[in-house]
């Protein structure tokens, strides 16, 4: 992610904490991104130098001009004056970002070497928000090659109870 995508996600987060509607924005994040997803010709007509500024503009007035709150239609305005609006998608992570943080809410991608069980997921679910102290949402992958286990990845950190690395540490005690 790049440091001006984080910074206009953090200004629009700031702008949502003094409005109160942190998760509102978040909303209208969701249904731009996926417009912008179904709209891809859309999308390249915001970021095209070759079209003019003016037309741009309209083009964004037009199609968002009576659905979202005036500070988001300025934002993406604004993101497309500087010739930045590539910067949206990763400005939304950004913002998601600090939204997941001030509701100590976790992002974790649980790996595991078969399909857990919906008991087992709660479990860990369970364990994981007493843990970090807040709500967990997890993504499930499944990864043939750990042999049985499971791996969580939460906010950088990675807790590798998969039989793969016992193995591994196993074998760097037996070479040592």
């Amino acid at each position: 992610m790049t440091e001006i995508s984080k910074e206009y996600g953090t200004a629009l987060f700031m702008v949502a904490c003094e409005e109160g509607k942190q998760k509102e924005y978040a909303g209208y994040l969701k249904e731009i991104k996926n417009l912008f997803d179904e709209n891809p010709a859309f999308f390249e007509l915001l970021s095209s130098p070759s079209i003019q500024l003016s037309e741009r503009l309209v083009a964004i007035d037009n199609v968002f001009g009576k659905v979202l709150p005036e500070y988001l239609l300025s934002y993406l305005k604004l993101l497309c004056e500087k010739g930045r609006i590539e910067c949206f998608l990763e400005s939304v992570e950004e913002y998601n970002a600090l939204l997941n943080a001030s509701e100590r809410v976790f992002n974790a991608k649980v790996t595991s070497a078969q399909e857990l069980t919906e008991e087992e997921k709660a479990k860990l679910i369970e364990k994981l928000s007493k843990s970090y102290k807040g709500s967990i949402q997890a993504e499930y992958v499944i990864d043939g090659a750990l042999i049985g286990g499971v791996i969580v990845e939460i906010d950088g950190r990675v807790m590798d109870g998969s039989i793969r690395h016992r193995l591994q540490q196993v074998k760097e005690v037996i070479n040592k």
